[in-house]
């Protein structure tokens, strides 16, 4: 089977509308959550988020792709033309035909949900705009990215909640693997910071209302954040032959389900995704230097995911670093593992481990290297990559240097 390797990346989330600038914060530490600023944000007992903080629609798109265009595919569509312009890549001839986009999303167009149940509901309306269904379709991102770029290969969208993002970059892997196309467009988007996406969060009650503290014995839950992630995937011999620079190799993918629980998750099945994962690469668990973790700050996830790194790695555990960026540019759900692929190809490309911040308290259950508070400098080959969603959906995907 054919090699696949990351030659470009894209983001914008609340750490920054890049990835140099994100990768910066990330070293820093720095924490985008704050104060949420939408309509009725007053109306909500969480109100804290990582939103995105001056982001200008206008100034990316014309009023005839506003009509079309909902916040989560804006998101998609900044982050895309960043990775790539990194790739160097132009769709046009066979290999317009040869790429395509998988994309990620729980929510899909959920603030034009919102604004459109508020016209209906609220205001008593009864038209909506002709274009209502394909702004918020969950395919909306995945369609754009084809059209906008010109992809005729393989596109379309992965919904699997906390998942979805890696399972979509895992199907672009398994893609490019196995020949039906040359390059791909993957990673996820998210726009659920509107009243209606954090109210229906609150009914969990799995929320913070100070801040995200993942592994730290005083957590009190997640917060939810915003943004995209994209990447170009490509085949590795395809890539070298027209000299672009490679950020890192993505060797291994495994999915599994709990068959359990809707939301509590199961250490067999997280422990069985990353197994899978290793499998696949024909890797050793003692190779493996740094996870970054699905590290919601809930009580039930963080000693769920710890236990089974403990139970996956054995003795080697004690040598991982393992990291939560959530803390910083909080739970985008369906885009969170594209944000946190990230920090695995920083972690491999440039030697520095992402940090956990928000860690006050050692939690003896959740007893591994968190990195905490600070960023560490530190080789690493291979990096694993945890999202374990809602409906028990694991994804986890395995990444090394090159």
């Amino acid at each position: 089977m054919r090699r696949v390797v990351i030659t470009g990346a894209g983001t914008i989330n609340a750490l920054a509308q890049d990835v140099p600038g994100t990768f910066a914060a990330m070293r820093e530490g720095r924490c985008g959550i704050g104060p949420l600023e939408f309509r009725d944000v007053e109306r909500l007992s969480v109100r804290i988020g990582a939103q995105v903080k001056g982001w200008d629609p206008e100034a990316e798109f014309n009023r005839q792709e506003l009509a079309l265009y909902d916040r989560f595919t804006q998101f998609a569509l900044h982050a895309a033309r960043q990775a790539i312009a990194q790739s160097g890549l132009a769709f046009q001839d066979r290999l317009a035909y040869r790429a395509g986009a998988v994309m990620g999303t729980a929510a899909g167009g959920m603030n034009t949900w919102d604004e459109n149940y508020r016209t209906v509901f609220e205001e008593g309306k009864n038209r909506v705009h002709p274009f209502v269904v394909p702004k918020l379709m969950n395919n909306a991102a995945a369609s754009h990215l084809s059209m906008t770029f010109g992809l005729m290969g393989p596109s379309f969208s992965v919904s699997t909640a906390c998942a979805s993002s890696n399972h979509a970059m895992g199907l672009a892997f398994h893609i490019v693997r196995a020949g039906a196309a040359d390059a791909m467009l993957t990673g996820g988007s998210e726009a659920m910071l509107c009243f209606g996406g954090v109210k229906a969060w609150e009914g969990l009650r799995v929320m913070s209302k100070d801040a995200c503290r993942p592994f730290s014995a005083n957590r009190n839950g997640m917060v939810q954040g915003e943004g995209a992630a994209v990447f170009v995937f490509e085949e590795y011999e395809h890539a070298r032959a027209r000299g672009a620079e490679i950020l890192a190799e993505v060797v291994g993918f495994a999915m599994t389900a709990d068959a359990g629980d809707i939301v509590m998750p199961s250490k067999q099945g997280a422990a069985r995704a990353m197994q899978g994962a290793l499998a696949d690469a024909h890797l050793p668990r003692d190779s493996v230097g740094y996870i970054n973790a699905h590290g919601t700050g809930t009580a039930a996830n963080d000693k769920t995911e710890s236990a089974a790194v403990a139970d996956v790695f054995g003795q080697h555990a004690d040598r991982l670093m393992i990291s939560s960026t959530k803390s910083m540019h909080g739970h985008l759900i369906g885009g969170t593992g594209a944000v946190e692929l990230l920090a695995c190809v920083m972690a491999l490309r440039d030697g520095v481990i992402a940090p956990t911040i928000g860690y006050e308290e050692v939690d003896p259950e959740c007893a591994l290297d968190v990195v905490p508070n600070d960023a560490r400098e530190a080789p690493v080959d291979i990096a694993l990559s945890n999202a374990f969603a809602f409906g028990g959906l694991n994804a986890v995907l395995a990444l090394r240097r090159v």
